[in-house]
């Protein structure tokens, strides 16, 4: 198993410099940077994408706070509603991604009406082809604050419970979410499920190569509009689903987490978009078609000279 780490900090006196916010902050400008340079390769306006980030940073900051306390803490909000103007505390990683589209389509269509269709896509196509390399990166960050923990277990990928420290943290986890641990168990032999941690693995070593692999070798393909929405859309939301049933605290509606609701949209998302984006490529093989079809109407009526 992988040995419990406490996260590490660095006090300066007068403010103390906690690796998940170091880490988190590495994502973003990770992101930004991969995103221009996406941008250039596909000979998008820099200017144009770097308003439609901003709009979608905006969104996501926003998103991801009041995602956060309306479904995962609501008997909280209830008794605190001032809470939603503390966009520093309680955030939800989904509601950041949910948040940050909502952005980016607003911008769309109200700052960018004069852009085409296609162009509109490749934009979000963009960010979507980078996004699981920052969100790689930002899910160290909450592999070391071990900020999504489930359960006790066996598995050889968890976390040991061999540690002092461990123990004393599980425990804390039992008991702000209402469980007794299992009984009987000896914790050393032990670990317990850190979803943060499950999650940087796989977007590391599947979904970051395979979207590397993708966009190297089949290009024909992912310049459908919106291949890379849906691409990243199959690839996550399913993973999020399966992950979200070992969540220990978090609340539940109808048997599920807040994040499994927010997958299945996202899901629904990419499908949408793989649908339109074939129709927005058959539109334009028709259209091109048309175009030919004079050009080969005149060939045909030309007669030979004598």
């Amino acid at each position: 198993m992988i040995p419990f780490v406490t996260q590490p900090s660095l006090s300066l006196g007068f403010i103390t410099i906690h690796a998940f916010g170091l880490i988190v902050a590495i994502s973003a400008f990770t992101g930004d940077w991969l995103y221009r340079r996406r941008l250039a390769s596909l000979q998008l306006d820099p200017q144009v994408g770097a308003a439609l980030g901003w709009w979608a940073l905006t969104f996501g900051f926003v998103g991801a706070h009041l995602f956060s306390l309306v479904f995962y803490f609501p008997e909280k909000l209830a008794r605190q509603p001032w809470l939603v103007f503390k966009l520093w505390e309680d955030v939800s990683s989904f509601g950041g991604m949910l948040g940050g589209a909502l952005g980016a389509l607003l911008f769309l269509l109200m700052r960018a009406r004069t852009i085409g269709v296609r162009a509109r896509w490749a934009y979000l196509d963009a960010a979507a082809f980078v996004l699981p390399f920052a969100w790689a990166i930002g899910r160290i960050a909450c592999a070391l604050a071990h900020d999504h923990p489930g359960g006790v277990t066996s598995f050889p990928l968890a976390i040991s419970l061999r540690s002092d420290a461990a123990q004393r943290f599980i425990l804390g986890v039992y008991a702000d979410a209402g469980r007794r641990l299992p009984t009987g168990l000896p914790l050393t032999d032990f670990g317990f499920h850190d979803l943060g941690w499950y999650e940087c693995l796989y977007l590391f070593l599947l979904v970051a190569p395979l979207f590397v692999w993708l966009n190297r070798y089949r290009q024909q393909l992912t310049a459908t509009p919106g291949f890379w929405l849906a691409a990243f859309a199959l690839v996550y939301a399913p993973m999020r689903i399966g992950l979200d049933t070992l969540r220990l605290a978090d609340a539940r509606y109808g048997g599920f987490a807040p994040g499994q609701y927010a997958a299945v949209s996202l899901l629904i998302g990419g499908l949408v978009a793989w649908f339109f984006g074939r129709r927005i490529d058959a539109r334009s093989a028709s259209q091109s078609l048309k175009a030919l079809q004079p050009h080969a109407d005149n060939a045909n009526n030309i007669t030979p000279s004598e």
